[in-house]
């Protein structure tokens, strides 16, 4: 099932005008939305004229919302909604209606419910996974649209899927999911899914590794028998998980030989990292089974630019080269990108995760220098101990300032890497990864190790 043949020959077709939505499934409805931030306020649009709406945020009081009247009051019992939507970030066993929501789980709903069943006829390609999300999506996002593919980038990238308007029956969705999105998820079914990898991440939410990668796998689950999914060649925790269920869509292994057989003509540097080239397996393989011919999609690839803080080189001379890695939130993430051959100055710190560990062995570690920063650097210090040399400073000027002096007592000035990968949440001092990395830049700016024009 390709997507010409899904959609006729008229697919490359770009489409202006307004869809209609097809929401008979959602109207009528006693609907409770649960915080009032991005996704539900895109929501409460969404839904607002056919749907008997109330909301309710822990981090808002009844005076600041526009709708006093939609507020949920002490007589608006959780059990009387027909469904709960559940902003992802919410975690509904410690919200302050835990006790309600608990009791009525099984009406929690996504925004990815709400648009799926609004818009069934359009094709749905969702990806998830630990590490690689977007920049996947991203690339697979410009890829269809330099092929003349109406497509739309969504999920947990951008904006939230609700506040998309202008689109088709033909508009092909590249939906970014997180765990939490496919855990509260009721509905929704994509046509492709591909699981890009799985790590230890989010066991504060999740409760243990076993239930964060049954999140994941439950894209999969929830397909129908005209629907396929790609995993990778080898994952023995995925592979004994989806035995155990039943599955109804057809489950590919990626080739890495589809991939390889173009990898010489790919001159972005960005993409020929040993992270983004598993990233660009899946890409080949997605196209592949599109019936997209390949050789055309290198121009776009090498054109791609990384995103902001994933893996962004922002400095990159005869020196030294400077990586700005601030989305990295756990070890895994940060393990891919430590290059074992060349004298490394990683920078990390922050709000670590639960259960997260550093797996590689001390012999790899020799050309490895940690420099940990923040309240909780003696939980990063007892990870690192006995396999690399760290030292722990308050704050991350701190760090930076004693990588310049060590810098400087290098005999061999050529070919180091600063590495600014955090291998935590940012939540402890900054607002999010983006202001986290924001802060590293301008911080090397002050200490004058300038970033490139």
């Amino acid at each position: 099932m390709d997507y010409i043949s899904y959609f006729g020959d008229d697919w490359f077709s770009h489409f202006k005008t307004k869809m209609k939505s097809t929401k008979v499934f959602f109207q009528n409805k006693k609907i409770l939305i649960y915080g009032y931030g991005k996704t539900g306020k895109s929501a409460f649009n969404f839904l607002k004229k056919k749907n008997n709406l109330k909301v309710f945020d822990d981090n808002l009081h009844l005076t600041n919302l526009p709708f006093n009247k939609r507020f949920i009051k002490g007589s608006d019992r959780v059990s009387n909604f027909d469904y709960i939507l559940l902003s992802p970030g919410i975690n509904y066993r410690k919200c302050l209606l835990s006790n309600e929501v608990t009791k009525n789980k099984e009406k929690i709903i996504s925004d990815l419910d709400i648009f799926y069943k609004s818009f069934p006829k359009n094709f749905f390609i969702t990806i998830t996974g630990t590490n690689g999300k977007s920049t996947t999506c991203k690339l697979l996002y410009q890829v269809l649209k330099s092929q003349g593919i109406h497509t739309k980038l969504v999920g947990n990238i951008g904006k939230s899927i609700l506040s998309n308007y202008h689109f088709s029956k033909k508009t092909l969705f590249v939906v970014e999911a997180s765990s939490y999105q496919i855990e509260y998820s009721k509905f929704y079914k994509t046509n492709l899914a591909a699981i890009l990898n799985v790590s230890i991440d989010h066991l504060e939410r999740h409760g243990n590794f076993k239930n964060y990668v049954k999140s994941k796998i439950k894209l999969i689950v929830m397909q129908n028998k005209s629907s396929y999914a790609f995993i990778e060649n080898k994952n023995k925790i995925i592979d004994k998980l989806l035995n155990k269920k039943k599955i109804n869509s057809k489950v590919l292994r990626v080739n890495e030989k589809i991939y390889l057989k173009f990898q010489k003509l790919i001159k972005n540097n960005y993409l020929n990292s040993s992270v983004n080239q598993k990233n660009l397996i899946f890409i080949f393989n997605i196209c592949d089974f599109l019936k997209i011919k390949l050789r055309k999609i290198i121009p776009t690839l090498n054109k791609f630019k990384a995103l902001r803080f994933r893996n962004e080189i922002v400095i990159n001379n005869k020196k030294i080269k400077v990586i700005n890695d601030s989305k990295s939130t756990s070890f895994s993430s940060t393990q891919e990108l430590i290059d074992t051959k060349r004298k490394t100055f990683w920078i990390l710190g922050g709000l670590p995760k639960k259960g997260d560990k550093f797996t590689l062995s001390k012999k790899y570690c020799f050309n490895l220098r940690a420099y940990i920063f923040g309240k909780n650097s003696d939980f990063f210090a007892k990870k690192l101990k006995d396999k690399v040399r760290y030292q722990k400073f308050n704050n991350m000027i701190s760090a930076i300032k004693k990588i310049k002096i060590d810098l400087k007592k290098e005999q061999k000035p050529k070919d180091k890497i600063i590495l600014f990968s955090p291998a935590s949440a940012s939540f402890d001092n900054f607002k999010n990864f983006e202001e986290r990395g924001r802060y590293f830049n301008s911080q090397l700016r002050k200490i004058g190790i300038n970033r490139k024009k």
